[in-house]
């Protein structure tokens, strides 16, 4: 299971870095929005799976560890960074370096608030 959903994070990933490619020496887009999203959606997934609901014993490790560690590339991040450097795009690399630490991490806080107030708000219309 976890295979299959790496698998199916991995295309994802793909896709969007086919949609957004990358130029020698600027700032690696596709790769900043694909971990920055995922770090949004593990967050909605810790909730749902430990807060909100029940789930089948395979469905975290499919959907956390296959389809958003699959999807994630924090080894491209720093393989970015590297080439980045190696091109002389100091500034580039720093910058990006920056801002994928400064939204990843609260993009992870985010997406637990925003499940937690999604999931409260079912839970009350759900009540008597």
């Amino acid at each position: 299971m976890i295979a299959l959903g790496g698998a199916l994070g991995a295309v994802a990933r793909y896709g969007l870095a086919v949609l957004l490619p990358t130029q020698p020496g600027h700032f690696p887009l596709a790769t900043f929005l694909t971990n920055v999203s995922g770090c949004f959606l593990i967050g909605i997934l810790m909730v749902a799976v430990t807060e909100a609901w029940t789930a089948h014993r395979l469905v975290r490790p499919f959907l956390g560890i296959g389809i958003l560690g699959g999807y994630t590339t924090f080894s491209t991040y720093t393989v970015e960074i590297r080439g980045l450097l190696d091109a002389g795009e100091a500034d580039v690399a720093l910058g990006y370096l920056a801002a994928t630490l400064v939204a990843a991490l609260p993009a992870v806080a985010l997406g637990m608030a925003l499940a937690r107030l999604a999931f409260v708000r079912r839970e009350r219309a759900v009540r008597p």
